[in-house]
């Protein structure tokens, strides 16, 4: 049984599980080590990053195409879901949400999203939540402007919206009468 390799074009949106959103940019020929290697070159205009992946290696890194329609409506209602708060050590916490952010699925980033975001009425993060709660928000914002063709921070301004809103909902029940 032969496994069809991904394939994607020039100008096609892609996502990298530890990069996020890049772009296929070209596609190359190399020889490398004395075999020809054909390549994607993809581009993430964020980091200013230019990544050469092989086009044999792509699925095993897990590189995809944007995420369905149905995926994206999931990952936004899982942002509207009452946040879950672990009592674990920080530490491991924050090794969770890292190997989430870097699975590269948007379900995933979503609960990492909701878990750790922080209203304005609420106490403050501490610095390293704050840095993983925006790397998730980046990365899902900015699978959410390639989809819907938007700039990110309109993205992202979607995403706080629907957080604020549910924040809002979930913590009236902590509010004392």
């Amino acid at each position: 049984m032969a496994a069809k390799a991904l394939s994607f074009d020039v100008g096609d949106y892609v996502v990298y599980p530890k990069h996020g959103v890049g772009r296929v940019i070209e596609l190359q020929k190399q020889e490398i080590a004395g075999m020809q290697l054909e390549l994607y070159v993809l581009r993430f205009e964020k980091e200013r990053m230019t990544l050469r992946v092989p086009t044999n290696k792509a699925e095993s890194v897990g590189m995809r195409k944007l995420s369905s329609d149905k995926t994206l409506k999931e990952a936004l209602e899982t942002l509207k879901g009452k946040p879950r708060v672990k009592r674990t050590m920080w530490s491991r916490r924050a090794q969770e949400y890292e190997s989430k952010i870097n699975s590269g699925d948007l379900v995933s980033i979503a609960e990492v999203v909701r878990d750790l975001f922080r209203a304005d009425d609420q106490p403050e993060q501490s610095y390293s939540e704050r840095q993983i709660f925006e790397a998730a928000a980046s990365r899902l914002a900015r699978e959410l402007a390639a989809m819907e063709e938007v700039l990110e921070p309109a993205a992202l301004e979607k995403i706080l919206d629907i957080l604020r809103k549910s924040a809002a909902i979930w913590n009236k029940d902590k509010v004392p009468a």
